[in-house]
C-alpha cells in the first residue's frame, strides 16, 4: 500500500527551522519549535509535544514538567 499524503500540509518555514535545529544538535530551540508546532497544529499536537518533552528530558530542560502536563492533559501521557 503506497503511503499517502500527510492530511496536514507542511509549514516550510517550521520545517527548516526544525531541521537547521537538528543539524545543529540544538535541544534548546529544538524544544521551542516542537512546542510551537503543537499549539500550531493541534491536531499533532502530541506528536510535537512529545518531541519537545523528550529532547527537554534529555537536556534536563525545566520545560520538562510543563510539556509532560500538557501530555497528560492530551491522554498521552499518564
Amino acid at each position: 500500500m503506497p503511503l499517502s499524503e500527510p492530511a496536514v500540509p507542511s509549514d516550510p518555514a517550521l520545517d527548516a527551522a526544525l531541521q537547521s535545529a537538528h543539524a545543529r544538535s540544538d535541544k534548546k530551540m529544538l524544544i521551542a519549535l516542537y512546542a510551537a508546532a503543537a499549539a500550531r497544529r493541534p491536531e499533532a499536537a502530541a506528536f510535537f509535544l512529545t518531541h519537545a518533552y523528550v529532547y527537554a528530558l534529555e537536556s534536563g530542560a525545566k520545560e520538562a514538567a510543563p510539556l509532560r502536563a500538557r501530555l497528560v492533559a492530551l491522554g498521552a501521557e499518564v
